[in-house]
């Protein structure tokens, strides 16, 4: 899920940043700070929406940087439990479906994949159902369900596709045309 959250910190402007607007150069350190990172609590950081405060600069012994207290907003991306997402199959192995949600990847265990005995064509990456014939391959557009989230020291979200009307948008639309039926 997508959140701007609102952050206050003691932020550091280096002195080649000084010749610039005291805003411009305090956002500029805050993106070089922050955009990209990982955080457990927040996600994935994308983006400085705004810098809304920003404090007295303070001079410390032994550092030429000029410190200021800040509250600014950032774009985040945090996946949540039981969260409805919807990405596409970047890669499939024998073991399951990676699928692209947002900034990050998600993977689909082939225990998750669909209600049927799934079987793997390695020869051309796609994933085979048994009694439905279903597949799925890469750059099937997907929509999944998330099970499992962890951000401490490896990135994993855990995802599904076996529960009504979720897997490939392909089977989606299969179904809901034989319910009209």
């Amino acid at each position: 899920m997508y959140r701007i959250v609102t952050v206050k910190e003691r932020i550091k402007v280096p002195p080649e940043n000084f010749g610039m607007e005291v805003e411009e150069a305090v956002k500029k350190s805050i993106e070089q700070k922050f955009e990209g990172l990982i955080d457990p609590r927040l996600g994935v950081i994308l983006a400085v929406v705004s810098v809304d405060e920003i404090g007295e600069g303070r001079i410390l012994p032994n550092d030429a940087s000029i410190h200021y207290d800040v509250t600014f907003k950032l774009l985040t991306f945090l996946p949540e439990l039981h969260e409805l997402v919807w990405g596409e199959v970047i890669d499939n192995t024998e073991f399951g479906s990676f699928v692209r949600i947002g900034p990050m990847d998600g993977l689909v265990h082939i225990s998750q994949l669909m209600n049927d005995f799934v079987s793997y064509d390695s020869k051309n990456a796609v994933f085979i159902g048994k009694q439905t014939r279903r597949n799925l391959k890469e750059g099937d557009k997907v929509r999944a369900r998330v099970i499992s989230v962890s951000l401490a020291k490896q990135q994993k979200i855990g995802l599904t596709m076996r529960q009504p009307l979720l897997g490939s948008l392909t089977w989606i639309e299969e179904e809901k045309r034989k319910k009209k039926k």
